[in-house]
Formats: structure tokens, sequence, C-alpha cells
């Protein structure tokens, strides 16, 4: 029976057939076919898009639809042969978007199997860079004989690393910054980010921001946090950010409340008001 879930839409006009999508789906989602990355089968694609970094020309975007429902069972039944590197290369990717249940199944699959592969510790040294986390805000460190605190509450932080459906996102007021600010402002932490949650992304450098705004539709009707506070700078390229949330919010069955922050060159806060999203 199919379901309402996250899988990966290939756009094959601009795909140039390169094959990196296809190497980086550990899952064997992907192939080549006629010279383009063809989607084989819906119920390896677990829609957490490791593809979309390795994709050159950004033909690769997640999107919701009615597919068939994302099988764990069958992927490990397909990597196994592949041997232990392929499998522990999959755990690890399970882990790092926070994915414990898919990685429990995935171990009980070995389990069940009689299969000894001893994945447990290749499996549990997680890129620290990649790995989900939550933790009490009010920590402090020192810069020579200044005591800062941080009010910084999760990691990771930057857009394209984070699940939207993390838990810490659930009915949460989001922060979502422009990376300069964060630089630039002198209060942004711990005041920009107090009984927030930060997410950042820059609307000028950043590759496949379409991505983005799927993770805000999710951020909205998935998680069902409670507004978006979008902090940029006064430079015009910035304004891309709070394009990229108007067209989420349009797609979105909700409506939340939307603030707009706009930070000066020197520091300064120059503007912040409401935005409405028609």
């Amino acid at each position: 029976m199919k379901q309402k879930r996250n899988i990966i839409e290939i756009n094959e006009e601009l795909c140039n057939g390169c094959g990196r999508c296809v190497k980086g789906c550990h899952e064997g989602a992907l192939q080549l076919i006629g010279g383009k990355a063809k989607l084989v089968s819906e119920l390896y694609c677990d829609g957490l898009g490791a593809c979309i970094g390795d994709c050159p020309v950004n033909a690769i975007t997640v999107e919701e639809r009615e597919v068939e429902p994302y099988d764990e069972n069958a992927v490990m039944e397909r990597l196994v042969p592949q041997g232990r590197d392929v499998v522990v290369a999959h755990l690890r990717h399970l882990k790092a978007h926070g994915e414990q249940k898919l990685y429990q199944t995935g171990i009980q699959y070995l389990k069940d199997h009689g299969i000894d592969m001893d994945v447990a510790e290749a499996t549990a040294c997680e890129c620290p860079g990649l790995a989900q986390r939550e933790f009490g805000t009010g920590r402090h460190g020192r810069t020579g004989e200044v005591s800062l605190s941080s009010s910084l509450s999760h990691w990771p932080i930057q857009l394209h690393l984070q699940n939207p459906q993390a838990s810490y996102f659930e009915d949460a007021d989001v922060i979502l910054a422009a990376d300069c600010t964060g630089f630039t402002l002198p209060a942004f932490n711990p005041n920009m980010l107090k009984d927030c949650k930060l997410s950042i992304a820059c609307p000028k450098l950043d590759t496949n921001k379409e991505s983005y705004i799927d993770k805000i539709v999710q951020w909205v009707d998935v998680a069902g946090i409670r507004s978006i506070t979008v902090v940029m700078m006064e430079v015009p390229c910035c304004g891309g950010l709070l394009m990229i949330v108007k067209r989420a919010l349009e797609q979105c069955s909700r409506k939340i409340p939307v603030k707009k922050v706009v930070v000066g060159l020197r520091g300064d806060v120059l503007q912040e008001e409401s935005v409405n999203i028609d």
C-alpha cells in the first residue's frame, strides 16, 4: 500500500549522467539508464537525500508524494552481498540522520539472518558534523578573561544537514539566519537564540536551494513549528532567504507568523517587522 513520504525527484533535463548520485546512494535506489540517473525502486529510497550533495548540476530534490513505503529489510537484503563496508556506510548514514528506528531494523536484520559483520563499533563512529544532537542551553566557555554562554540547543545547524522532522523542531520557534549574521550581530548569541531553534543558510552561495523549500514545508506541516524569524544582512543577495521562506509557505497547509530582521554591516539591527505571506 502506498503512503505519503519524502522521496527524491530527478530533473532529467538537468541531469548530465555523471553518475555521482548513483555512487552516493548506498541503498541502491539509483541507476544510470540511457545516460540519465533514474530512481529504480521506491522501496530502496529512504528520502534522506544523501545523493543531493553529490549532484554537480542540482538535478535532484526531495519531495513528498504517494509512493511505496521504504523497506529497510529489503535494502539490507540488497546490500549484504556487497560486503561489510557497504553495510556500514548505509547504517552510519541512517544514524547520522537520526533514523534510529531504521538503524535498529538494519541491525536486527543481521541478527535474524545470522550474519556476523561486526558493524557495531564501525557504525558508532559517526561523522561529528552530521550526528544529530540536542543539548541544554547555558553552556559556558572562556575567551581570555571573558566568560561566554551559549543558547544553542542542538546540532547540526546548517539547513542542508538538518532533518526537518527532528524532535527538537516540534512545536518550536525557528530562527533561519543567513550565515554572515552570526558573525556581524554582537548579540546574536544568546539574545537571538533564546528559546528558539537555529538553522543557517546562505541564499547566494548554497547549492540546491529547492531542498530548503521542502525542508521548511516539513517544519511547518510535519514538525508543527510555531513561527519563523528570518535574520539576514542588508546586502541585496540576502533577500533570497526570505523569498525561499515565502515560496515554502505558499505550499504549506498551515499558516504561521513570519518575522524579518535585517542586520547592518556594522552589526546593528536596521529593521525588524512581521511579514505577510499571501
